[in-house]
C-alpha cells in the first residue's frame, strides 16, 4: 500500500555498493521487493535508491532516522529479523563492497529532505527493471570534502550564496548534509568515521540545466565527488 511521509529523519545514512558485474538488476529487484517496507517497519525511512549513471556496477541508496538511539534500535531490528535472515546470502551475493557508508545529519534547519506528500509506487508483477533512467533528468549527489574546522562556513556560504544560483539554472536542491560525528551506535555496520563532508543532494531536469550549474567552491581538501543517479522504480526521493 502506498504511504504518505512526512519530513524525513535528521539522521541519514549515504551508502555506496560496489556490485559484481552485471548484479545490481538482481540486488535492485531483490531490494525493491524485500528491503523497503520490512527495513520502514522497524523505524527507519528508506529515502531513495539509485542506479549510478556512470558506474555500471554501482547501487546507491540513502536511508533515515530520527535519532542515534533510533537508529540503533531499527538496525538491530532489522538485522537479527526474519526478512535478512531468510535473503541475506541473496543480497551479499551481489556485492564486492558494502561499506562505503557516511552518516550525516542536515546541514542546517530545513536542509533535510522534504518527503511530505511523495509516494512510493507499489511493486507490480509486470514491472521490469532497466538500467535506462525512467525519469527525464537525474539526482546528483555531491560529497566536497573540507578542509578541518571550515564545516560551519561552508554550509552557510552554500546556503546564502549557491542554493539559489542553482535554482535560478533549473536545478532543484532536494537537501543539503554534513558529516554526523556522533560515535557509530551500530558497529556491526562501520561508517568513515575520518570524513569530515559537505554533500549536496539535487534534481536536475535536463544535462543542459546540469552543464550550467555553479562550479563547486574551492576550499576543498581533494576534489568533489559527483554521483549522477537514476532512481529506481520505487525510490521515495526522485
Amino acid at each position: 500500500m502506498n504511504q504518505t511521509f512526512r519530513l524525513a529523519s535528521p539522521v541519514v545514512e549515504l551508502r555506496q555498493y560496489t556490485l559484481k558485474p552485471n548484479r545490481r538488476e538482481t540486488l535492485i529487484a531483490l531490494f525493491d521487493r524485500e528491503f523497503v517496507e520490512t527495513q520502514e517497519a522497524t523505524g527507519m525511512t528508506v529515502i531513495g535508491q539509485f542506479r549510478d549513471l556512470d558506474r555500471p556496477d554501482m547501487f546507491v541508496w540513502l536511508r533515515g532516522f530520527e535519532t542515534m538511539a533510533a537508529r540503533k534500535d531499527a538496525l538491530t531490528a532489522f538485522y537479527d529479523g526474519p526478512v535478512w535472515a531468510a535473503h541475506k546470502d541473496e543480497a551479499n551475493a551481489t556485492m564486492i563492497d558494502s561499506d562505503d557508508v557516511l552518516l550525516l545529519r542536515p546541514a542546517w534547519t530545513d536542509a533535510g529532505f522534504n518527503l511530505e506528500g511523495l509516494r512510493r509506487p507499489a511493486t507490480t508483477p509486470a514491472e521490469k527493471a532497466s538500467n535506462k533512467n525512467p525519469l527525464p533528468g537525474f539526482v546528483e549527489i555531491s560529497i566536497h570534502h573540507l578542509r578541518p574546522a571550515t564545516e560551519a562556513g561552508f554550509a552557510e556560504r552554500f546556503r546564502r550564496e549557491a542554493a539559489p544560483r542553482l535554482a535560478t539554472h533549473g536545478a532543484r536542491l532536494l537537501g543539503a548534509f554534513v558529516t554526523e560525528h556522533a560515535e557509530n551506535t551500530f558497529p556491526r555496520l562501520p561508517v568513515r568515521v575520518d570524513e569530515n563532508v559537505f554533500i549536496t543532494v539535487s534534481r536536475f531536469d535536463d544535462e543542459a540545466a546540469h552543464a550550467s550549474a555553479p562550479d563547486a567552491w574551492p576550499q576543498l581538501a581533494k576534489p568533489t565527488q559527483t554521483l549522477r543517479l537514476a532512481p529506481t522504480s520505487r525510490s521515495l526521493l526522485r
